[in-house]
């Protein structure tokens, strides 16, 4: 199964750190490409994990729907 995830990747103080919104997971890397290297296995298994446990379900909305796009908000503090 071929599964398309939102990956989010932004400079930390000393790594960079990727987040996956529709699993709720993170990850991180001293490059760009090494942080989202280490979500995709984090996602990998996080999936694996869910069809053990038999918890696919919850997921299934987020990971299944073909109408996703990321954005950004502008928030002044």
């Amino acid at each position: 199964m071929k599964l398309n995830l939102t990956a989010t990747v932004w400079d930390g103080d000393q790594t960079y750190i990727s987040k996956c919104p529709e699993l709720g997971i993170a990850s991180c890397g001293a490059t760009p490409e090494e942080a989202l290297d280490n979500l995709e296995k984090a996602a990998g298994l996080y999936l694996d994990d869910a069809e053990s446990r038999g918890i696919m379900a919850d997921v299934e909305a987020a990971i299944a729907s073909p109408h996703k796009f990321a954005s950004t908000i502008e928030l002044v503090r």
